[in-house]
């Protein structure tokens, strides 16, 4: 561990959830939780507010709405999330190449390797610009740590939340970690933590004075040298640059399950192209063809199959996942369906006659963990769909977002990022022929001349200033 806090650790505050303050006035200070919005939905992110009434990432959706009947409730709208992220991402990569991003909001830099700071004084004054950096650009918040390693500097931009930054100073680890729970050291789950606190073992310090060797008996050889490594606070992960993409994949959750196998099979073939289109976007071709599929009992069951070459062709990519699915039973229904392509390669197989000969593993998994919201809503080819909380334009009252639907009918809430007052509200038919879809609008927009802010259309010239939101984004964890 280095001798200077100069790991530096970005969590955006209530990432998702600021970005919906940020983009509608009418939301600010107000109770926000995004994620899927169907009976097994799960909650993505929960602004500060919605917080106070115990809401909290990753809980079902159901849970919430209980919890925070009149909060508002949004479906993610993932293209302004990482816009924003890249953004964001290219201010870290002003301190240093050496930039380890974790998620969309969350992020460590080694700032000594891009020699932006070197001791206590020089790191504080980096993340002070960083944060000032950072509002200014997307008009949001951003909690900062900054520590010797890169566990201190996680713990210390959670000790930064909401709005915040915290150093730690070398000396000083010992003595800060001592108190806190046993939660607080990564890995440490509610088993473990459940597994230590039946031994007596309730702190960090506790665990430094319960010993290896009793670690080890406790947890295991890997886990108890790790545990209490990270207890003395011994940290010696480096930030890695780039970290390698092991696989493409997309997932869809189902508010019903799905018993017609016809409609399996086509939402396999959907969720095939959409991986296709995410694999050639990131310029990479695979050999491993994935399915995954979890039935109505929460049993979950991947299927692989290993191509001769590297593909990023659709036709193949369909035919691997549809006879992949032919050896799954959908009998009782299915909730959840995936499509994934692993052993990447930046080039493809030209020659893809006869790939349908490939080889075929099969993974079977038992799965009771939290289903992710769709990232795209599914097209809706006879009724238009329009989703709560993404953006509209009407051709006589302009730019504004999706209250809500249902019975035919769509609320609008007429406002812009730069609007001084909650827009006004109005009701229109699902088929309107004025409604459209429409692209978000910049959080901040910058004076003729300057570089366009987060979210701007490419080429878009835009003049004026715009008032931030509520400073507090999980993963939007924050």
């Amino acid at each position: 561990m280095r001798n200077a806090p100069t790991i530096l650790h970005l969590d955006m505050d209530a990432f998702y959830a600021s970005v919906e303050q940020a983009s509608k006035p009418s939301l600010r200070g107000k109770a926000v939780i995004v994620g899927g919005l169907g009976p097994r939905g799960v909650v993505a992110t929960a602004s500060y507010e919605a917080r106070v009434f115990g809401v909290h990432s990753a809980m079902p959706m159901a849970q919430a709405r209980r919890l925070a009947p009149n909060a508002a409730y949004l479906v993610p709208r993932f293209g302004i999330y990482r816009d924003i992220s890249e953004q964001v991402m290219a201010l870290l990569r002003e301190l240093s190449p050496l930039v380890e991003p974790l998620s969309l909001d969350e992020a460590f830099v080694d700032l000594e390797a891009g020699g932006a700071a070197w001791d206590e004084g020089s790191a504080r004054l980096v993340g002070t610009k960083l944060r000032a950096d950072i509002r200014a650009a997307t008009g949001l918040a951003g909690s900062v740590g900054l520590a010797a390693s890169k566990m201190l500097a996680k713990i210390a931009s959670e000790q930064a939340k909401p709005d915040g930054l915290v150093v730690i100073e070398p000396g000083t680890e010992r003595a800060m970690l001592g108190p806190m729970s046993v939660r607080t050291l990564p890995g440490v789950g509610p088993a473990t933590g459940d597994h230590l606190r039946r031994a007596g073992i309730h702190t960090v310090e506790e665990i430094a004075e319960a010993g290896e060797d009793e670690l080890v008996r406790l947890l295991g050889k890997a886990h108890g040298h790790a545990l209490y490594a990270m207890a003395l606070a011994h940290d010696e992960r480096p930030v890695v640059a780039e970290r390698e993409a092991k696989s493409v994949s997309v997932e869809d959750t189902y508010d019903v399950d799905i018993h017609d196998r016809v409609r399996v099979g086509l939402e396999v073939q959907r969720l095939a192209d959409r991986c296709v289109r995410r694999l050639r976007g990131a310029g990479l071709s695979g050999r491993t063809i994935v399915l995954k599929v979890r039935r109505y009992d929460f049993s979950t069951l991947t299927r692989s199959e290993t191509l001769r070459g590297p593909t990023d062709d659709p036709a193949v990519v369909r035919e691997a996942a549809a006879r992949l699915l032919d050896s799954v039973d959908t009998t009782g229904g299915v909730r959840l369906l995936g499509v994934g392509v692993s052993g990447l390669a930046d080039y493809t197989q030209e020659d893809l006659f006869a790939q349908t000969a490939g080889e075929q593993v099969e993974h079977p998994e038992a799965e009771g963990g939290q289903e992710e919201p769709a990232e795209e809503p599914q097209a809706a080819p006879v009724e238009r769909r329009w989703s709560a909380g993404h953006d509209v334009r009407h051709a006589e009252y302009g730019h504004g977002w999706v209250q809500g639907s249902g019975l035919g009918r769509v609320t609008v809430r007429f406002e812009t990022p730069e609007s001084s007052e909650p827009g006004r509200v109005r009701t229109f038919r699902v088929d309107d022929p004025g409604l459209e879809a429409a692209d978000p609008l910049p959080l901040v927009r910058t004076r003729p001349g300057v570089a366009g802010g987060i979210g701007e259309p490419r080429g878009s010239g835009t003049a004026g200033a715009l008032g931030t939101g509520d400073a507090g984004l999980p993963e939007a964890r924050g």
